[in-house]
Formats: structure tokens, sequence, C-alpha cells
């Protein structure tokens, strides 16, 4: 409260104007997203929408899903779901799991990829080739919706396999955000971690920076 300027002994003390919507500062702030940042300059997209049932002993319980990306246009990426019985709730919480899932897209000259890639998630395969100025981007409209909040303009792309929307989003980032694999944080796609790695220990910021395959920032929050 004191890194908000909430002054204890003045009664007409307001808090500073949110960037949020009215609507959205209570779940915001339990998610502990900073409601300070520019949120309105962000681009979102909603990927993908669906119904989902929960059975349970009562009967059947249906929820509405949401998957949401948010970027700024110039390097950073997030994806974010959201489930509530409510579709306005579940959107709100997709968009704040997006800001708190966005990350870093190296782009060679801001504008494409470095070099051709290729992944696999599951039963969806994925190849990106970088293109030259002026080129656009040619793929399917999911992953140019990632692209475009990525910053990234000019790339091409193709899909085998699976074209589930899901699968897409989480195969894309998965190759766009360098380390998705983290030391000791699971298998980046929200699987547990090696068996091998329990009871090693704190690891040193050299082997971390290795094992992500990303460099590791010190970030010091007052």
């Amino acid at each position: 409260m004191a890194y908000d300027g909430f002054d204890f002994n003045n009664p007409n003390w307001r808090p500073a104007k949110s960037d949020l919507a009215d609507e959205e500062l209570e779940v915001t702030e339990s998610a502990g997203v900073e409601t300070a940042y520019p949120l309105e300059n962000l681009m979102e997209f909603q990927l993908f929408e669906r119904y989902i049932t929960q059975q349970t002993g009562k009967g059947k319980i249906k929820h509405y899903q949401v998957f949401t990306v948010v970027g700024d246009g110039d390097g950073m990426v997030g994806l974010g779901m959201g489930t509530d019985e409510e579709p306005s709730n579940a959107m709100v919480k997709a968009r704040i799991a997006a800001v708190k899932n966005m990350d870093h897209v190296d782009r060679f000259e801001n504008r494409t990829i470095w070099t051709e890639m290729s992944g696999k998630f599951r039963s969806t395969q994925i190849k990106m080739r970088p293109r030259p100025m002026g080129f656009g981007l040619r793929c399917q409209p999911v992953l140019h919706q990632i692209l475009k909040a990525a910053g990234i303009k000019d790339i091409s792309a193709k899909i085998w396999g699976s074209r589930n929307p899901v699968m897409i989003m989480q195969g894309a980032l998965r190759m766009l955000q360098g380390g998705h694999n983290p030391l000791g944080f699971g298998d980046g796609i929200g699987g547990k971690g090696k068996r091998l790695h329990k009871g090693i220990g704190m690891q040193s910021k050299f082997n971390v920076e290795r094992e992500r395959g990303t460099k590791v920032l010190e970030v010091h929050v007052s």
C-alpha cells in the first residue's frame, strides 16, 4: 500500500486512476498484475473460445473458456486462458493471464525471425521461414494474430497434422519465446520437471542460462 502512495493520515486519499477498466480492477489486483502498466497500448486478440462441460455429482456444469493473446507489437507477447461460468469474467481472466505470461521474442531487424524454424507440439507440426521486407504475414489465421501481436511483419508458415487452434497457439509460442524448458520449472508446457533434477540443489546463473537457452536478468521489486 505504501508503494501506491497510500496515506494513512489522509481520510480523503484516493487511489491513482488505473489503465484498466473498473470491472477488471478487483480481479487484476488479486492476480498480482501491476495496474500502472500501460495496458491500453497492447494489442489483444481472442484466438479461440468454446464451451466446456464439467461433470459433477450434481450434474453437468457448463463453463465458457477463452484463449487470448496480448502483445505490444514490439517483441513482447503472451497467451492466456480464462474459464468461468460468465463469458465476460472468462475474457477478463484470459487477458490478465496473457499479460502475466508475456515474454520477449527475439527478431531480426525487428520484423522477422532469424532463421528457418521447425517445431512439433503433440500432433501439430509448424514450420516458419523468414522473408524479405514487405513480404507480409502469410500463414494460418491463428498464427497471423500471434505474430502480429509479437511485432513480426514478414514471415511464411506452414502447419502439418492437427489444426487444433490450442495446439497451434502453444506450439507457436514455444518456438518464438526462447527458453521453453527452464531448469527445475517443469517442461515449459505445464508438465512436471524431470525426476533426475530432483534434489540437485540450487543451480548457478550460468547453468540456468545454458539449460533455458536464454539470458537471465535480475529484477528487484521495491
